[in-house]
């Protein structure tokens, strides 16, 4: 058992114990999410997170907006003087992940096999693995009967892979009352540890960007194939297509931008050249990936669809394209895009979320950094912008401040980014028990 530089002790060591069977359990539950409404669904996840719940004697509520697509909210009650203070804090967590192609991968990816020191699944990092590190701490303050310093009120959602509109969005909008008082959340993409020229340093995230899913309709006339062209819709959309494919966004530093960048500069010794960040980014590894695109709006087509033979010209063809943009730039965003467009294209909005950005220094901050410092001393903490996004979007819509903070000490090299959503997802076994070590200190002072 670790000792607690709070003045405690670092929970009882079941919960470390337990974790790696709670993730292998729910890996093994297939929780695909198509986005078209299709697939098992969360239901059976959720079921079991019940059981689970039950188990040591908490009341967990099951919700469920749509069929199949299950939620699991239960509040644990702190100290009631905290509580006035500061408000509860939700920790929550997506039980739905992106669909595998199991042909692609080194081992089926609903098997959870341990191999190599991990264990392998789709969702071992997206974010079965940090549902599991809840499920372990919730236990375990269950079995102990540990009194938090606030509320805490724990969720494990759906539907977060096709923007949580059958998940957390449904549930701010029609059950707020699960989330009374909550002030602050903690979930997913943060806590995670890079090797800076050899210094392990953990990327909290205070920020994420925002997301606009538009759909591209550009208008002509119809005509025969073989008649000369003038007005000629697919011609126009792949125009309009091409300008905003190829267009390059100015870098934008944010706060929280500037404040990871400067960080890096610091510990690594390489210049911050706000003109030529490139130098600074190698530093990252794989985490590059991310990190770059937090440093300018971004927008990419992804799919076309124009005409039904090959010899009628169509009066109109359509495009979708998916953009994301920095706090306090979609309005930015949506300008340019609608210029880039052009005449006759229409942009419509399909799906859209908020940019969220937050302080580093906060007191919820300083309790996240001493918990990851008293299990890795030595190690530093940086904040850090999300290039996607997460649950936070929506409840950010009922007040309450998002960070990620799903701790996990990872070996150096290890490409971290490209876990997610990607082939051969897999978490180390060692790095789970570490995230629930420090996420025991972290609730027992938060």
């Amino acid at each position: 058992m670790s000792a607690d530089t709070t003045g405690g002790t670092n929970g009882t060591g079941a919960a470390e114990a337990e974790v790696v069977d709670l993730c292998r359990d729910l890996l093994r539950i297939d929780t695909s999410n198509y986005g078209d409404g299709s697939g098992p669904g969360e239901r059976v996840a959720a079921e079991h997170v019940m059981e689970l719940l039950h188990e040591v004697g908490l009341q967990p509520e099951y919700v469920e907006g749509f069929p199949k697509r299950g939620n699991v909210v239960v509040r644990v009650p702190g100290d009631e003087r905290g509580t006035a203070e500061r408000g509860a804090l939700l920790l929550h967590g997506h039980l739905d992940v992106v669909p595998a192609q199991a042909a692609d991968w080194k081992v089926d990816p609903f098997s959870g096999e341990i191999a190599d020191g991990c264990l392998w699944g789709r969702g071992a990092v997206d974010m079965k693995d940090m549902d599991a590190m809840l499920l372990a701490v919730l236990r375990d303050m269950a079995r102990t009967g540990a009194r938090p310093p606030r509320d805490l009120v724990f969720a494990f959602l759906a539907d977060e892979e096709a923007a949580g509109v059958q998940g957390a969005e449904w549930l701010v909008n029609h059950r707020p009352e699960l989330f009374e008082g909550v002030t602050e959340a903690v979930s997913e993409v943060g806590g995670f540890s890079v090797d800076l020229d050899g210094q392990r340093t953990y990327l909290l995230q205070t920020a994420e960007k925002g997301l606009a899913w538009l759909r591209l309709v550009a208008h002509g006339r119809a005509g025969h194939g073989s008649q000369v062209g003038t007005d000629n819709a697919v011609t126009r959309l792949c125009a309009a297509v091409t300008r905003i494919g190829e267009y390059t966004w100015p870098l934008e530093y944010t706060a929280t931008v500037r404040q990871f960048l400067e960080g890096v500069s610091e510990i690594t010794g390489v210049p911050f050249t706000e003109t030529d960040p490139s130098a600074l980014l190698a530093k990252l590894g794989t985490t590059a990936r991310w990190v770059g695109a937090t440093l300018q709006n971004t927008s990419n087509p992804t799919a076309l669809d124009a005409g039904y033979k090959h010899n009628v010209i169509p009066g109109s063809a359509s495009a979708l394209i998916d953009t994301r943009f920095l706090p306090g730039r979609q309005e930015q965003l949506m300008s340019t895009i609608r210029e880039l467009a052009g005449e006759r294209v229409d942009v419509e909005v399909v799906n859209q979320s908020v940019a969220l950005e937050t302080e580093f220094a906060a007191p919820l901050v300083d309790r996240m950094q001493a918990a990851l410092l008293a299990e890795d001393p030595g190690a530093k903490v940086l904040p850090y912008c999300l290039s996607g996004g997460t649950d936070n979007k929506s409840f950010s819509h009922l007040g309450i401040r998002g960070y990620g903070f799903a701790p996990l000490r990872l070996p150096a090299g290890m490409d971290f980014a490209g876990m997610f959503h990607g082939i051969d997802e897999r978490v180390p076994v060692d790095a789970l028990k570490f995230g629930v070590r420090v996420l025991q200190r972290f609730v027992a002072t938060c």
